[in-house]
């Protein structure tokens, strides 16, 4: 007979395969990362099952970071392969997020649970405006400085550690805004995913590592049963979605997907 511990990991574990399969077509049909379902879904799922209401919010953001690792790497891979990387570019910036990624760690934990909260809601709601009236980076010619990409870089890290994501939706506008192509600015973000990933894994690990709040099966505030899960089965849907792509009115589906968005918000605001 299985313990209530045991149950719970196994129970959670079954949960993110799920949450993790329509992430994975998610990312692959929208050019997303998973994070910005991935971390209301967890919030609701920790809850349900009684973990401490003060690490709740951190731990669903750490767990999300922690699932873009093996996405990102597959994601950078693909590209590299299509000659879409501009490696100068990545490299320019990926000292400053990783920077920004380790500050924006130490301030979630700074911060209440609440405003973590808050600040999510905020995010989810301007990336669902930004699907449902279909508003896409603009092309800019600005010649971007080291000094710029650094400072950016910051911002990136920053707030891509603070709400869980890999930072494509802040990194694709940035770089498009230079003097580079979209597929460029795509491939950019997915490999400054990596660093972000990475270092918010390690940041949040070592962050919670003597939280005595932390259930069973923790890596500091990394909840591993949901890193697993999803890890597992969003490595093999994304590219299902993104062949879908393809073929289904991405448009159409993009207002739908920001009502997702709206609709998750507004749970987190109201819990």
């Amino acid at each position: 007979m299985m313990d209530i511990v045991e149950i719970t990991v196994v129970n959670i574990f079954l949960a993110c395969v799920l949450l993790g399969t329509v992430t994975g077509i998610l990312a692959g049909l929208f050019g997303i990362g998973g994070g910005l379902v991935i971390v209301p879904v967890l919030v609701m799922l920790f809850t349900s099952y009684g973990f401490p209401t003060e690490i709740v919010m951190i731990m669903a953001v750490a767990s999300s970071l922690a699932t873009i690792i093996l996405t990102a790497v597959s994601s950078v891979i693909a590209h590299h392969r299509l000659g879409s990387v501009v490696w100068a570019k990545v490299f320019s910036m990926t000292p400053a997020i990783m920077l920004g990624t380790a500050a924006g760690a130490v301030l979630a934990k700074q911060i209440s649970a609440d405003a973590l909260r808050l600040i999510l809601v905020v995010f989810l709601l301007y990336v669902g405006i930004q699907m449902a009236l279909q508003i896409k980076p603009k092309a800019g010619d600005v010649k971007q400085s080291k000094l710029l990409d650094a400072c950016a870089g910051v911002v990136i890290g920053t707030v891509s550690a603070i709400v869980g994501i890999g930072g494509g939706t802040l990194t694709v506008p940035y770089v498009v805004h230079g003097q580079l192509l979209m597929r460029q600015a795509v491939a950019i973000a997915s490999a400054c995913g990596l660093p972000i990933a990475i270092v918010g894994t390690i940041s949040y690990g070592l962050l919670g590592w003597h939280d005595a709040r932390l259930p069973a099966w923790s890596f500091g505030y990394v909840y591993l049963p949901a890193f697993f899960g999803v890890s597992v089965s969003s490595i093999f849907t994304a590219p299902i979605g993104a062949k879908l792509a393809h073929r289904l009115p991405a448009a159409t589906l993009k207002r739908y997907f920001s009502v997702l968005l709206f609709i998750m918000a507004a749970k987190l605001l109201w819990h």
